[in-house]
């Protein structure tokens, strides 16, 4: 009798399993060999398709359905410059490239419950309720197909007041580590992943967005690279004091005649080392290696290499909003 692959398996079979129903369109998470929530949701969506017994297990019937059609990888190069820059700092953030950059998941550790998502929108604060409930109104059959039979109880929370929401979250993570158990990490991550998520994120990054168009007018800055720059600022800084500002200017007035693209990447340089030293002096190098590489268009941050425009279509060009 053939094994069953449940939430808690691990190993190469998984990941066979996960390979396969990427290719498939079903999902869109790491291939690490852990069935965890995503792949939960994965095939219970795959078996709902083929007329299978939607139990997210993977048994004989299930196993021998698979294997079928493939769909093409989703590029975000042709994408509006708030979602190619929203990748970026989501991949600064999480470390993951896409879509995994979107999908930044995390517990109380901060006492806000679970953050989520490029900004790290949390129940603590009240801003992440306000997308799940968007994307419930929205998108009621995409929740069903990731959440399943959770849903009922994730909807349920969503009513509840602040305490009770937090104390819900507190309960479906490990107290001291705060990682969220599986299957609520995994199906949170699979929302995550999803294009009609990633819509809502953009729609709720738009203020920060243009606060950070802003900045990139107060230095008379005009590439898309320089939007990305502000854009990171405003997510991991919160912006740029006046002070620091002032010094930004005075360095800037010292840069000797030059072309424009010159001119705009020194520019970013005096920005980035200028925001970095202004910032915890536990975090100036973590800074400033995210935003000298971005200024540069390329570079290393926590260990990975970034390359603005082959991986996000972020040029040193006009940018275009």
């Amino acid at each position: 009798m053939m094994k069953l692959y449940k939430i808690g398996s691990t190993g190469k079979e998984v990941v066979k399993i996960q390979k396969k129903l990427k290719k498939l369109g079903y999902y869109h998470g790491p291939i690490d060999g852990i069935f965890g929530g995503g792949t939960y949701s994965a095939v219970k969506n795959f078996q709902r398709d083929h007329n299978l017994k939607v139990d997210g297990i993977v048994g004989e019937k299930t196993w021998k359905a698979l294997f079928q059609k493939n769909i093409p990888n989703q590029s975000i190069k042709k994408k509006p410059l708030i979602y190619r820059c929203m990748a970026l700092t989501g991949t600064f953030e999480t470390g993951k490239d896409f879509p995994e950059c979107f999908a930044g998941i995390s517990g109380d550790f901060d006492g806000q419950g679970m953050s989520l998502g490029v900004l790290q929108w949390n129940f603590g604060q009240g801003s992440l309720q306000p997308l799940l409930k968007e994307m419930l109104s929205k998108h009621r059959n995409l929740m069903e197909k990731i959440f399943n039979e959770y849903l009922t109880v994730l909807e349920t929370v969503l009513k509840l007041d602040r305490e009770s929401q937090l104390e819900f979250l507190r309960s479906i993570q490990h107290p001291v580590k705060h990682f969220i158990y599986e299957p609520w990490r995994g199906m949170f991550k699979s929302l995550c992943r999803t294009e009609e998520f990633q819509k809502i994120q953009i729609k709720h990054a738009q203020d920060l967005f243009e606060k950070a168009l802003d900045l990139v007018k107060d230095f008379n800055l005009w590439s898309e690279r320089a939007v990305a720059l502000m854009f990171d600022i405003k997510v991991q800084n919160g912006g740029i004091r006046d002070i620091t500002k002032k010094q930004i200017t005075v360095e800037i007035e010292k840069i000797p005649e030059t072309n424009r693209n010159d001119l705009e990447v020194k520019k970013m340089v005096i920005i980035a080392n200028k925001r970095a030293e202004a910032s915890n002096p536990r975090w100036i190098e973590d800074v400033r290696s995210r935003k000298l590489c971005i200024a540069y268009g390329k570079g290393y941050v926590h260990g990975i290499e970034i390359d603005l425009e082959n991986q996000y279509g972020i040029r040193l060009k006009e940018m275009k909003i």
